[in-house]
């Protein structure tokens, strides 16, 4: 979702390391053709064929040890918007009920803060039992930094729980680091009353309608798009599905494996945000913008469209002024298709949310990430629209219209590629969001930022 620096490291990370291949049959449960803890994660070649679910984690899972003495394990985690924020606390609480020894001790940090504070924390050897992590190249360095705890036995009796896909993106080398507790995939989420407004009667499916429709939403007196430009993570994604529309997977693939992003596909990409550059398409401040602003922008009816993950609803309902959102003027469409590209319209880019395990977490922290992925816990994910949980039985529950699309997008994917500043190394993530966003806010040029990323990779 987010990029920004953990932890430092030399490590130079393959194509692999940034690529998922995922059939993910709606979140599909069953086999798949890729060992659950692969040599290098998150690459997933994940065939998942319908078999009956195995058998789940239990809501209440048993005491962890048979001495009652105090524990304290130390959650560090980002969902500070509600219902999200409130539901992790109650799933906290009772943990705690059944367990009156242990106390779920919550850190609710908003995501720049969060990873400041991580790296710190980190460098000073203080590490959490249970945090936030997207899995990926900083996972990894993570774990070469030797702060993640292998939990590869420790979940051994209910890994199979979780979507093999979704879990081995918090693998690596063959050991497990993290669990999984969302996963899905960035798209355009829209507002189908300005949309009226403006005489589109349907999202566009090609880029080109797309950049058409911007004209129509300005022509009309509406903003067309919101970005956090402060962030700068936003339209990142919106650059990295152009690459990959116009370049294919197998490109895009090769640009990561290979550190050289002097390609055809890149510069082309920023050809292309160029173009819709010139339409003047953002919000008012866009530049110094954070994710919440560009939220509420949309959560308070003022834009038309934002590029975002499975989050997004939630997010803007927060951060709008009523709480609530736009209710059903709502909409999601899969990211337009670029004429002339290599890539498949059903090719995105996504991720998710997980809790990777410090090097020191106790058996206690252990069980509650059992607790917390169990099928009523996650359940009450998917109901509540903050996310799309990979564990296996809990797809019905999905019921809003646009998180169904999310669900079927993800579906259908033959190629998914992981959040370039997550897949990638700390430094690598840091490098590629500042170069991005330069071609958004007019400090660069194409060739710029593609030279500018091949510098970063060159230097790992």
């Amino acid at each position: 979702m987010t990029g920004g620096q953990a932890v430092t490291t030399r490590l130079r990370l393959v194509g692999v390391l940034s690529v998922m291949a995922l059939l993910f049959g709606a979140c599909s449960s069953g086999a798949t053709s890729t060992p659950a803890a692969p040599s290098v994660a998150p690459s997933v070649a994940a065939s998942v064929a319908a078999s009956p679910a195995p058998s789940v984690a239990a809501a209440s899972p048993a005491e962890p040890s048979a001495a009652a003495a105090p524990v304290t394990v130390e959650w560090w985690h980002i969902t500070t918007n509600e219902p999200g924020k409130t539901i992790f606390h109650n799933i906290a609480e009772a943990y705690h009920a059944a367990h009156p020894n242990v106390t779920i001790h919550e850190t609710v940090l908003e995501n720049d803060a969060f990873k400041t504070k991580l790296a710190t924390s980190l460098q000073s050897g203080e590490v959490p039992d249970l945090f936030q992590s997207w899995g990926g190249g900083i996972m990894a360095a993570q774990a070469d930094a030797g702060v993640l705890k292998d939990i590869t036995a420790d979940i051994a009796s209910w890994k199979d729980t979780i979507n093999p896909g979704a879990l081995s993106i918090y693998a690596y080398k063959g050991v497990q680091y993290g669990v999984p507790w969302d996963m899905g995939m960035i798209g355009v989420w829209y507002n189908k009353a300005l949309f009226a407004k403006a005489g589109i009667s349907a999202p566009p499916a090609t880029w080109d309608d797309f950049l058409a429709d911007v004209s129509k939403l300005k022509a009309a007196g509406i903003v067309p798009l919101a970005i956090a430009g402060k962030e700068m993570w936003p339209s990142m994604h919106l650059w990295t599905y152009l690459t990959l529309r116009i370049g294919g997977g197998d490109n895009l693939a090769q640009m990561v494996q290979s550190g050289n992003w002097n390609t055809d596909a890149c510069k082309a990409a920023g050809d292309q945000v160029l173009k819709l550059n010139a339409l003047d398409p953002y919000q008012p401040g866009f530049k110094g913008a954070t994710y919440p602003q560009e939220a509420a922008a949309m959560g308070n009816g003022k834009v038309a469209m934002e590029v975002m993950g499975q989050w997004a609803p939630a997010v803007e309902a927060d951060n709008s002024t009523s709480k609530k959102g736009i209710g059903t003027d709502l909409g999601w469409f899969p990211f337009p298709t670029v004429a002339g590209g290599k890539g498949a319209a059903t090719d995105g880019v996504g991720g998710g949310n997980g809790i990777a395990v410090g090097k020191n977490a106790s058996p206690e922290a252990l069980d509650f990430l059992k607790f917390f992925n169990s099928v009523e816990n996650a359940t009450k994910v998917n109901t509540s629209n903050i996310g799309l949980s990979p564990v296996i039985g809990t797809e019905s529950a999905v019921t809003d219209p646009n998180l169904q699309a999310v669900l079927a997008g993800r579906g259908k994917a033959t190629f998914m590629q992981l959040y370039l500043d997550q897949a990638t190394s700390p430094a690598m993530g840091t490098a590629i969001n500042e170069a991005t966003i330069g071609i958004f806010d007019g400090a660069s040029t194409p060739a710029k930022v593609c030279q500018a990323i091949t510098d970063a990779a060159a230097a790992q």
